[in-house]
């Protein structure tokens, strides 16, 4: 065999090499193919393992099975109240139409582009429709809940799914943060005067209404104690009178014994001179003739 038999045994095992191994590829479970041939998409493959393709026709254009990760840009965002909030965003979506997100857009950076552009817009339609202070709050998982079901709607047009979107972080731009918490410190501080100016306005009135009970309770008692005085002072005139018609002796007695008890109160009360007169009367005599004592009245 000549040398030039073997050169074109040679070529014709290469072309058959080649084409062979154009033919046949392999698919493995983390992805997807699509067959394009002259660029035209033709079918979706998505078992795994050997597969075939006409050589030097078709290609293979492969896509990720697996969920993936995107991180969209840090953006400024107004709320309602027209506080700019800077907001950093990511999702996580998955390839469910090879055909379709190859005809939309083409491949994973097209898509990231388009994801970006519509989280964006989500965020600034559901932010913007919210208070700075309520994005502060419990309420906020509402709202990003609402930010990945739209998000998920207009995505399925590309052939992929939208399984979430979060929030890693929420804060103030830095150029404007300070003027923002100063001008909420002065409006606290506005609202907490205004707190403090009905508590002292209450409280006043709380006094005003507690004096005004306490003059009509004090004055209620005050007639009342007069009047029981006075109904008592009648009652022991009442018993005088019976006790000096029926032993006017013993009555001018105890009379006198209670004004010595009254006179001399105290341990310290000390008496200088002689027992004499009306008030001594009993002193000295159990009769109330001691000295300098009038004569008993007759009976």
């Amino acid at each position: 065999m000549n040398r030039g038999l073997l050169a074109v045994l040679g070529v014709v095992v290469a072309f058959v090499a080649i084409g062979l191994f154009g033919t046949i590829f392999t698919i493995s479970e983390r992805e997807q193919a699509l067959i394009t041939r002259l660029g035209e998409p033709r079918r979706v493959v998505t078992q795994a393992g050997l597969q075939f393709k006409v050589p030097f026709l078709e290609d293979v254009v492969r896509f990720d099975k697996r969920v993936l990760d995107f991180d969209a840009r840090a953006e400024e965002v107004p709320t309602k109240d027209q506080k700019q909030v800077l907001v950093d965003a990511f999702a996580r979506y998955k390839i469910v139409d090879p055909l379709l997100f190859f005809k939309a857009v083409n491949n994973e950076f097209g898509m990231e582009q388009r994801l970006s552009r519509i989280i964006n817009a989500q965020l600034r339609a559901v932010f913007g429709d919210a208070d700075f202070a309520t994005l502060l709050t419990a309420e906020r998982a509402r709202l990003i809940e609402t930010i990945s079901r739209r998000t998920a709607v207009q995505a399925k047009e590309f052939g992929v799914e939208v399984l979430d979107v979060r929030i890693r972080r929420l804060d103030l731009p830095e150029e404007n943060g300070l003027a923002i918490f100063r001008r909420m410190q002065s409006q606290r501080e506005q609202e907490a005067r205004g707190i403090r100016a009905e508590g002292a306005a209450d409280a006043q009135r709380i006094r005003t209404d507690a004096e005004r009970r306490a003059t009509i309770v004090r004055a209620e008692a005050q007639r009342s104690g007069q009047k029981l005085r006075g109904e008592g002072e009648g009652e022991a005139q009442r018993t005088y009178n019976a006790a000096f018609g029926q032993d006017r002796d013993f009555y001018y007695f105890w009379d006198s014994m209670r004004s010595m008890i009254e006179g001399l109160k105290g341990e310290n009360t000390s008496y200088v001179g002689s027992p004499e007169g009306d008030f001594f009367r009993f002193f000295g005599d159990i009769g109330g003739q001691g000295a300098g004592a009038p004569a008993a009245a007759p009976r």
